[in-house]
């Protein structure tokens, strides 16, 4: 059995295209989620630098989200918040998940 995956779509957006970006994320997380996906995040840092972290449950869900007609969906809104989106994907060799008490 493959491990798990972690990609992540990165790049630098203008500030005044960050609202764009969030929006476009939010819309596009309301809709079924792919097959393999376990979990997803934005992450905005200094400088305009922006992440999707999306983590997958074996490398082949990965790749049919990225051989799907129109590819893999965080390149695509990265792109149209006018950055130039870098991806890179991680092969989960250690996973701890803490317990979090109520609150």
């Amino acid at each position: 059995m493959t491990g798990q995956v972690l990609s992540e779509v990165s790049g630098v957006v203008a500030a005044d295209r960050a609202a764009g970006l969030v929006a476009a994320y939010r819309e596009l997380v309301t809709h079924p989620l792919p097959d393999g996906l376990v979990r997803t995040e934005l992450l905005a840092g200094p400088d305009g630098h922006w992440r999707i972290q999306t983590l997958w449950r074996d490398r082949a869900a990965l790749e049919a989200v990225r051989a799907a007609p129109g590819g893999a969906p965080a390149p695509r809104l990265l792109r149209d918040a006018g950055a130039d989106p870098t991806l890179t994907a991680f092969e989960v060799k250690v996973h701890l998940t803490a317990q979090v008490g109520p609150t």
